[in-house]
């Protein structure tokens, strides 16, 4: 039986007289990387911000490799389940070295050989020593990117959750960021959750997703139903036909679904 490392269920958030997420319910396996699919403001990042203790206002229940979340994140929690921002370049201050990125989570945590584990994981991201005392300004986006990853990585977690990832880089930066996290995957045994509005990202990444919209989850699907475009839910296949880049026909299946 598959060991389930984050667990949601009916969780709902509320900001003001709005519901951002309602009573949303998913599983995600040990191992796995699992994709939240949906349109800007469907409720995605705010699941993610939950899980990383950045929300602690909400309902429901959730749970992170078998540790239930309650309002006040222990500490104990980023050694297991680290955040990766959607824009690299806000994330990183822009004042601070590569090494004072990485120091300070060393320094927070209280771990050992904090110059060889700043060394390790810059290698582990494909980024060498040369990159240690750089600012986040003489970096490119996709290296700023693999810094942001690194500075998740450093205090060894198994679950990492990615809030669009790939959003604010160049095609050909996407597949080296994908690739890369992929790579880290397999290599550290770590469980994703991805949060993305790309469907293309999910399919090459994911094996199974959550389609999100107006904060309800409103289909589950592995993603192999998603690249035969045969899902259940109406709203998907908006998305999938979306997805494929504006043209008269596509256009025109949108507004009969709307």
């Amino acid at each position: 039986m598959n060991e389930i490392a984050i667990s949601v269920r009916d969780l709902t958030v509320r900001f003001d007289q709005s519901v951002a997420v309602d009573a949303a319910t998913f599983s995600v396996k040990k191992g796995e990387t699992f994709g939240l699919v949906g349109e800007s403001g469907s409720g995605k990042t705010t699941v993610l911000r939950v899980l990383a203790g950045l929300i602690r206002e909400w309902s429901g229940a959730a749970s992170v490799a078998g540790h239930d979340l309650t309002k006040q994140r222990p500490r104990s929690l980023a050694r297991i389940a680290q955040l990766v921002f959607q824009d690299p370049y806000a994330s990183l201050h822009p004042l601070h070295t590569i090494d004072r990125v990485l120091g300070e989570a060393t320094a927070i945590h209280r771990l050992s050989e904090p110059n060889r584990r700043i060394e390790q994981v810059l290698r582990d991201v494909g980024l060498g020593p040369e990159f240690r005392f750089r600012f986040p300004h003489q970096l490119s986006g996709g290296q700023r990117q693999r810094v942001a990853i690194a500075r998740a990585l450093i205090l060894e977690p198994t679950i990492l959750l990615l809030d669009e990832p790939t959003s604010a880089l160049d095609v050909s930066v996407q597949a080296e960021i994908l690739n890369l996290l992929r790579r880290l995957r397999a290599e550290r045994s770590l469980t994703m959750l991805l949060v993305t509005h790309n469907l293309a990202v999910v399919a090459n990444l994911c094996e199974r997703l959550a389609v999100m919209r107006r904060g309800r989850i409103v289909e589950t699907m592995d993603t192999e139903r998603l690249r035969r475009a045969e899902p259940e839910h109406a709203y998907t296949r908006q998305l999938i036909v979306a997805s494929r880049g504006y043209d008269r026909a596509n256009a025109a299946e949108i507004a009969f679904e709307s």
